[in-house]
């Protein structure tokens, strides 16, 4: 020790201070040092994912013959130590940092091997008889772990969001049914349009969000196909024999994924394709997200001079000034989410396209995006459905007042009366401000109950009997 709390470790540039209680080494305080970026440290399930890599890793090259049982078995110790949640505080790299993810796949190399060297009687920032580079990432680059380990952190996210969009869906879908027969006026341009119900509009909704859950489980399988064992620039230079089978198979028994080696390995470190069609994917749920979102806003505007055809569970007072006032605040919160994802996905796209040659370097980039997207997204969802979406309660009776104070009601005439004739009805109700319904019962056309149930008829199969 040159000086107290720290110790001296070597790396290719020269002697560098290492605080003496870490289990990283000279490298990782190198970029700690270089990338003191935005504070934010990477996502707890891409070290997990990277983790699970560097044990795949041992056990294929023990099985291949190139390292020996007590390393390998020290190895796969240190990782799921680190898999079951300890040590997690050691991976200290910022999210933005040396292109490709250089910093942090360092990073793990120090700590597993650190890690395995105490446990095997040595101690931290001495090399022996596991080295990081040597032992810890055998067979393996930067070029090859990081884009698996970003397939593998999407994989283990996806399940999440998923889960939450068919629970909104299945929301929207049960207010649907205990709706189906709550006759509403339609809208379309913000306009009156003829007569639907609260049923079918909500379960729009719901088959809307379940058409992106099946979109975003297309991307799924891609994602399983990887370009580990091609190592350096997608070479398989320096790999056991067996290695890119072996460390694939191990993989898909720790993820429980189908994960499986890519035909060309090579080209999954130069593209970041199958990544970009997730992001796509989960873009589209946020663009329909914001206009459902929107919807849920508009119907429960008011309470007096809005819609207010529904109402939202109050969960904070709305105002610091206007006393009484209540907000629609989880579906705020999710429009200024999905915002951001289509943000995040903005970035991704141009970080795709940045790859060059072979190996995509902004892969730390595109990294922090998606998981950013894919998290925010699934507690937006699961926090709008809880605390909103099933408390939701409809207005029957405001339903059926502006239902039929609507002109759109005269649509119902047109195959009567003709469209113009039925035009005349429409704009003299919108005149008198008189209900439709008076109109056409004073014109004797049909009586007031007839037309009620020609509305319901209407709003009910969209037909109307001659």
């Amino acid at each position: 020790m040159d000086n107290e709390g720290y110790r001296q470790e070597n790396d290719s540039l020269g002697a560098l201070e290492v605080p003496a209680s870490a289990w990283y080494g000279a490298q990782t305080t190198r970029a700690v040092a270089n990338f003191p970026i935005s504070g934010r440290l990477p996502d707890s399930d891409f070290v997990c994912a990277h983790v699970r890599i560097k044990r795949a890793a041992a056990v294929a090259n023990n099985k291949g013959g190139w390292l020996e049982d007590q390393l390998a078995g020290a190895i796969i110790a240190a990782c799921d130590k680190i898999l079951s949640g300890q040590y997690r505080e050691q991976f200290v790299v910022d999210r933005f940092q040396a292109g490709a993810g250089t910093s942090h796949n360092m990073n793990s190399n120090e700590v597993i091997a650190n890690l395995a060297n105490v446990s095997l009687g040595g101690q931290r920032g001495v090399y022996s008889p596991v080295n990081p580079n040597d032992h810890v990432n055998m067979g393996q680059s930067t070029n090859d772990t990081i884009p698996t380990a970003i397939r593998l952190t999407a994989l283990a996210k996806l399940p999440r969001l998923l889960t939450a969009v068919e629970t909104m869906a299945d929301a929207f879908a049960a207010i649907a049914e205990a709706e189906r027969n709550t006759v509403k006026s339609a809208r379309t341009h913000l306009q009156d349009a003829v007569p639907t119900t609260i049923g079918r509009e909500f379960n729009a909704y719901a088959w809307t969000l379940r058409r992106c859950a099946q979109h975003l489980e297309a991307c799924r399988d891609p994602l399983c196909e990887i370009g580990l064992g091609g190592s350096a620039a997608g070479t398989g230079l320096n790999t056991a024999p067996g290695y890119t089978v072996n460390v694939a198979s191990e993989l898909a028994g720790l993820s429980g994924e189908a994960i499986r080696p890519a035909s060309d390995l090579a080209a999954q470190m130069q593209s970041m394709h199958d990544v970009q069609a997730l992001s796509s994917s989960v873009r589209d749920l946020a663009l329909e997200l914001t206009r459902i979102s929107n919807d849920m806003r508009l119907l429960a505007s008011g309470p007096r001079t809005g819609i207010g055809e529904v109402c939202l569970p109050a969960v904070q007072p709305g105002s610091s000034i206007m006393p009484g006032k209540v907000n629609p605040v989880m579906f705020e919160m999710l429009n200024m989410i999905c915002y951001q994802v289509i943000g995040q996905d903005s970035a991704i796209a141009a970080m795709t396209a940045a790859g060059q040659l072979e190996l995509n370097v902004m892969m730390p980039g595109i990294c922090s995006a998606l998981c950013d997207a894919l998290d925010w997204l699934t507690n937006g969802i699961s926090t709008a459905t809880i605390r909103n979406l099933k408390g939701l309660r409809v207005d029957q009776q405001r339903c059926q007042n502006f239902l039929h104070s609507s002109v759109g009601l005269a649509t119902l005439l047109n195959t009567r009366i003709g469209y113009n004739a039925a035009a005349d009805i429409a704009k003299e109700s919108e005149k008198s401000g008189r209900q439709v319904r008076e109109i056409v019962a004073e014109k004797g056309l049909l009586s007031a109950a007839e037309f009620d149930e020609l509305v319901l008829q209407a709003a009910r199969d969209g037909r109307i009997a001659e």
